[in-house]
């Protein structure tokens, strides 16, 4: 039975969109995750070097929200990376009881080698969709996205 039948045009339109969203996120992810690993990082990993790297050193609950990531699984991710020499703690400058996340030179460089790679594989996979569709595809994620916040 369609669910035209069972939940009305709209639901079918709706759980259509979803379904289409999902699947593509999980391609995309797949496809993304298995550059990552080839860099020798996990995603988490890759992704707060990628955050430190462009937007500079941050406490650590700024770079959870970065992430989208609890504070918990976020500290596991900066142990480490701080102990693959990539990243160090420092005291916050103002705030005493506040530690700064920061990458190291082999950090900086991992990320200056690594990103762009990713960026390129990045482009190259989503090049299925020409780039005007890319720009359009983006405003509606977004629109959907900020409005369901």
């Amino acid at each position: 039975m369609k669910t035209t039948k069972r939940y009305g045009k709209k639901a079918e339109s709706a759980l259509g969109l979803w379904v289409k969203l999902a699947r593509a996120y999980h391609t995309f992810a797949r496809h993304t995750a298995a550059d990552i690993r080839a860099s020798g990082l996990t995603q988490p990993q890759f992704g707060a070097l990628e955050s430190l790297g462009h937007l500079g050193p941050m406490q650590i609950g700024e770079l959870c929200r970065k992430q989208l990531v609890s504070g918990g699984n976020m500290t596991v991710v900066v142990d480490n990376l701080e102990k693959d020499g990539l990243v160090e703690r420092v005291p916050h400058a103002e705030d005493r009881r506040a530690i700064i996340v920061r990458l190291t030179a082999k950090g900086k460089k991992v990320f200056e080698d690594s990103f762009p790679k990713h960026a390129q594989y990045v482009t190259k996979i989503a090049s299925v969709l020409t780039e005007e569709e890319q720009a359009e595809l983006s405003q509606l994620l977004k629109k959907l996205g900020t409005g369901l916040q």
